[in-house]
């Protein structure tokens, strides 16, 4: 696990965006982890969340010229890694979308820099992938392509069928995914947790039930 990986897992941790018990997912499962990117909510967290993001998208392999952030969280997100990929000497455009077409001033749903060239898209997780495929259309409406996904955690879990949500994205728009981690990170770092081996438990056995393979 490479060191960056390792620690967003311990930093999502220690801020309580990252928790453990019994929470019920939108699928009506019963996870034993809930992630919610939404509790990094002050200046600091934010710093520290799009210093992640800049190293994964680095790590990635991804060519991309530009950042997208879907409404809403995707927003922050891209901003902030903007700002970040910048002080590490690639300084790229970004843009973001609003949910409803604003019809005075500059009007439209896009805000920032426009779409053209290979868009990297930034949000925070990929459940339905429906921010992710709306992006996608978006940036090939307006003559760019999509170059690629950037999320925090890839819960890599199976969807209605035998893919999971990332794998569907992939397989569906043939665009890489990468994120700052995944449940393989996740139980690594569990692993190492002596007080946490019920939760390690825990994770291999609704990994067993609902997992993919990242092949």
């Amino acid at each position: 696990m490479s060191n960056f990986r390792a620690q967003f897992i311990e930093f999502a941790v220690k801020a309580n965006v990252l928790c453990f018990g019994e929470f019920k997912t939108k699928a009506g499962r019963l996870s034993p982890y809930f992630f919610n990117a939404g509790l990094f909510n002050d200046g600091a967290a934010i710093g520290r969340l799009s210093d992640f993001y800049a190293e994964a998208a680095l790590a990635s392999g991804i060519q991309f010229d530009m950042v997208f952030g879907p409404a809403y969280k995707g927003i922050v997100l891209g901003a902030a890694t903007a700002l970040r990929l910048a002080e590490k000497g690639h300084n790229v455009p970004f843009a973001y979308n609003r949910k409803e077409a604003k019809d005075h001033g500059e009007g439209g749903t896009l805000v920032g820099a426009p779409l053209k060239g290979r868009v990297l898209i930034i949000d925070d997780v990929i459940s339905a992938g429906t921010a992710v495929r709306e992006s996608i259309e978006l940036i090939r409406k307006n003559g760019a392509t999509p170059a690629g996904v950037l999320i925090a955690l890839d819960r890599m879990e199976r969807g209605q069928g035998h893919l999971s949500a990332v794998q569907e994205v992939t397989a569906e728009y043939g665009i890489p995914v990468a994120s700052i981690a995944s449940l393989e990170d996740l139980m690594g770092f569990l692993a190492k947790q002596p007080d946490m081996e019920q939760n390690l438990q825990a994770a291999q056995v609704y990994r067993e039930q609902y997992g993919v393979r990242n092949e």
